[in-house]
């Protein structure tokens, strides 16, 4: 492989895109603008609207097509609530890849397919992956349990993706958890992927909608910093996810992990979302940019990758870095077998 040259893959090929990199949906730290800047850097971005208003997707929506001129974008859900009307007013405003987390996707297959969306799944085993299938999606993503934020799959993403490229058959994978470099495209794309789903490396970008105070703590972190909980569960109950330690966690721990109802400082404001909503201790909420509040009371969602983020960049170069990383990686190991085959 020419390491100056593309990467292409049945998902590049399937989108149209030049590069098998996609931006997670982080809620609403994924706005417009990192969507855009992900998708006119030649992969895809994705948007997050499982929370907002069909006005608010509407706006969205318009923004990035705006940004993008009309360029592909992802539209997620999660299915821990109903979404049939935010899931309509998105594919009615114009979008067309659309994709699914946290719960059955079967009731909402017909009118992605009817609309000519494309699916998405995200899965955390391979028996999950065969019934998405099953179902018609269009393209699969394999979350390790290392990935950042919410977690469903107990395997590593170096298991889960292989597990889940058997079962797929020609249906892409995208692999998810641990990875934001490209050493981590290269690898997974050995796996069997035929690219890759980043949130950690995103979030710390100059487009991402989260705080400078939670950006700093994502370049400061070792991946030794993150723990799996359910500790920040308000609002979304028995919901694990993958945070980084903080005060709030230690506090927590400190007098022995209590359950919901009788935890330190439980119920009590810690401060404001960019909208002037009240933020409540264990709520699911993270602090944004525009947001009030110190980043210590707040989930810090982190993936273990985060031991590999070092540098705030924009979004732009860190899908050029991954891409040019991950080519000339490849085209090193190509090299050395073809060396090592011809002197055998």
């Amino acid at each position: 492989m020419d390491a100056d040259g593309p990467i292409v893959t049945p998902l590049t090929r399937l989108l149209g895109i030049r590069h098998p990199i996609v931006s997670a949906p982080m809620g609403r730290a994924s706005r417009p603008e990192l969507a855009a800047a992900v998708t006119n850097a030649g992969g895809l971005g994705g948007l997050g609207f499982s929370w907002d208003s069909p006005q608010r997707i509407e706006e969205l929506v318009g923004a990035v097509r705006r940004l993008t001129d009309d360029g592909p974008f992802l539209a997620n859900f999660v299915l821990e609530w109903d979404q049939h009307q935010r899931m309509e007013t998105a594919l009615s405003a114009g979008a067309r890849i659309v994709s699914f987390f946290w719960g059955d996707i079967a009731p909402y297959m017909d009118r992605a397919k009817a609309a000519g969306a494309l699916v998405v799944h995200t899965v955390g085993t391979p028996e999950e992956a065969r019934r998405s299938i099953d179902l018609g999606v269009d393209i699969l993503v394999a979350q390790g349990n290392e990935a950042g934020g919410h977690v469903w799959s107990q395997l590593s993403t170096m298991v889960l993706v292989p597990l889940v490229a058997d079962v797929a058959g020609k249906v892409p994978v995208l692999a998810a958890g641990g990875i934001a470099d490209g050493r981590g495209l290269a690898a997974a794309l050995m796996l069997g992927a035929s690219g890759v789903w980043l949130g950690t490396r995103f979030l710390a970008s100059t487009e991402a909608a989260c705080h400078a105070d939670y950006k700093r703590r994502l370049i400061e972190a070792a991946a030794s910093d993150t723990i799996e909980t359910t500790l920040f569960d308000g609002g979304w109950p028995d919901a694990p996810s993958r945070v980084l330690r903080n005060r709030t966690v230690e506090a927590w721990e400190a007098v022995g992990h209590p359950e919901s109802g009788s935890r330190p400082g439980e119920g009590e404001e810690i401060g404001r979302t960019p909208d002037g909503n009240p933020v409540r201790r264990y709520s699911f909420a993270s602090l944004l940019s525009g947001g009030q509040g110190e980043i210590d009371d707040f989930a810090i969602y982190a993936g273990d990758s985060v031991g590999l983020v070092h540098e705030i960049l924009p979004a732009s170069d860190i899908v050029r870095a991954l891409i040019e990383d991950a080519a000339q990686i490849m085209a090193q190991r190509a090299g050395h077998c073809s060396d090592c085959s011809t002197k055998g």
